[in-house]
């Protein structure tokens, strides 16, 4: 369960610092619905562009932005369908666009969900204290955007083999900026940074991404209810969903399909991870280039028991489809076997992570011989805003992009992929997965063995997660009128 606890001292620093900053906190319930947004805040947000440093920006922490850069409403759930002939199934594979969130990604919603109560409960006091967010991505951008706008101080830890994007754009918003060894995979080097700093000294919260039950939350709430809403718009009469495909990163967008469980209950839930750490596959262990995932542990917000599926993806196909969907040699390609000129130009919605959650979906779909009629889930958590430098890593490594590459890549990373690398999970499987966290989480980060358990025995351990919306919006709600006082 989320600790609601009220610290009185921390509680009035951060009213005074919210007070002096003019924020809101907007409430879990207005990120599901902005209709519930005041209609005096929707006014002001149209002179503010949607990555401003500007409180504003925490109510367009939604999928519902309208799709500009600068002065949008909000509207339908922002979501790509992605037709046959671009992935080779019949089902349509219909995606969740993040670029639309304010920091280009919607980890910025994990960082309010894990900051959120900490803040409004006065367990986090932005006047005394520094905000850690570990990450090996985007979680840390959001984070340092959520800080900047708290007016508080922060420290942004992720890999040093990130993109040159996100670095570049930390340092300007981050108070400080630690580079751990490693990529996508070296999660540990990340933990045994919020260790150092811990004995550091330092007066400090850590927002651990991986292990806050916010992160759950959030996404369970609103990524959830987006995408229950998305199908309305996607879906017609006849029409069945089968299931959300996500790579796992932190656990916390996965969330979401315990939502859609609930709801269609004959649906799956596939994590997916990189073939070349394929951790929940084969309990492995390696380096990969699909950004921003994390790999190496078992999240400890990733409720193990409701996932049905694991898969792995080659990371080499996510890199070769970033250049066709990117360069204009590969858009040219796309054009001549018949993909609209449209859907070319949406392509770049999707990042590395986003390109591989959509193999993810195309593998489900391919398992279960889909048809016309089914529909998958998944996220583009990111845009290729972020890497542009991949793209130029790419041509300088394997020259310039030819047709024949570009038909190589289509057919060969897309196109061509089948149901290897995937595994249809039976409760034993599920526990094998569920006893890994034994070894990052116990062992490592101070859990329990009991606390371990009750994730897999207590039926009532995300359920009673699940249920804390209305009180987490309460403790806002409370919140917001101290500081309007």
């Amino acid at each position: 369960m989320i600790d609601l606890s009220i610290n009185e001292k921390g509680l009035a620093g951060a009213v005074r610092q919210a007070r002096a900053r003019g924020i809101v906190v907007p409430t879990l319930r207005q990120m599901q619905d902005p209709s519930l947004i005041p209609a005096a805040v929707v006014a002001k947000l149209a002179d503010v562009g949607l990555w401003d440093l500007n409180p504003l920006n925490l109510f367009r922490i939604s999928w519902r932005n309208q799709p500009v850069a600068r002065g949008g409403g909000f509207g339908d759930v922002n979501v790509l369908v992605l037709p046959p002939e671009l992935t080779g199934v019949q089902a349509r594979i219909a995606v969740l666009v993040g670029k639309w969130f304010p920091t280009g990604a919607h980890k910025v919603g994990a960082a309010f969900g894990c900051l959120a109560p900490r803040l409004v409960t006065g367990q986090f006091d932005p006047t005394t204290q520094k905000a850690v967010w570990p990450s090996t991505g985007n979680y840390c951008r959001g984070g340092a955007y959520d800080s900047h706008l708290l007016g508080c101080e922060s420290i942004a830890i992720l890999p040093e083999g990130m993109s040159r994007e996100r670095f570049d754009w930390l340092s300007k918003v981050a108070g400080e900026v630690i580079k751990t060894p490693g990529s996508e995979s070296n999660v540990k080097e990340i933990f045994d940074k919020c260790w150092e700093l811990r004995k550091s000294g330092q007066d400090l919260v850590i927002f651990n991404q991986f292990e806050e039950m916010g992160n759950y939350l959030w996404h369970y709430a609103v990524t959830g209810r987006a995408m229950e809403d998305a199908l309305g718009q996607v879906m017609g009469e006849g029409d069945r969903f089968r299931g959300l495909a996500v790579t796992t990163g932190s656990a916390g967008t996965i969330g979401a399909g315990d939502y859609l469980k609930q709801r269609f209950p004959t649906s799956k839930i596939v994590a997916s991870e990189a073939l070349q750490c394929p951790t929940l596959l084969n309990n492995g262990f390696g380096a990969h280039r699909i950004e921003g995932i994390g790999d190496k542990h078992v999240p400890w917000v990733h409720n193990v028991k409701n996932t049905d599926f694991v898969t792995a993806i080659d990371d080499n196909d996510p890199m070769a489809l970033i250049r066709l969907y990117n360069e204009p040699v590969g858009q040219e390609y796309l054009r001549s076997i018949g993909i609209s000129a449209d859907l070319i130009e949406q392509l770049p919605l999707l990042g590395i992570s986003g390109v591989a959650n959509v193999l993810s979906a195309v593998k489900l779909a391919k398992y279960y011989e889909m048809d016309a009629s089914d529909v998958v889930l998944t996220v583009g958590t990111d845009s290729m805003e972020m890497y542009g430098s991949r793209i130029e890593e790419l041509r300088e490594t394997h020259g310039a992009l030819t047709t024949v590459d570009a038909a190589v890549a289509h057919h060969g990373a897309m196109l061509k992929q089948g149901t290897d690398n995937i595994a249809e999970l039976s409760y034993q499987d599920r526990r094998r997965i569920h006893n890994l966290k034994y070894y990052t989480w116990v062992e490592q980060q101070g859990r329990t063995v009991d606390e371990l358990e009750a994730q897999w025995y207590d039926e009532t351990y995300w359920t009673g997660v699940q249920g804390q919306i209305d009180a987490v919006d309460a403790a806002i709600v409370a919140f917001n009128e101290l500081v309007s006082k």
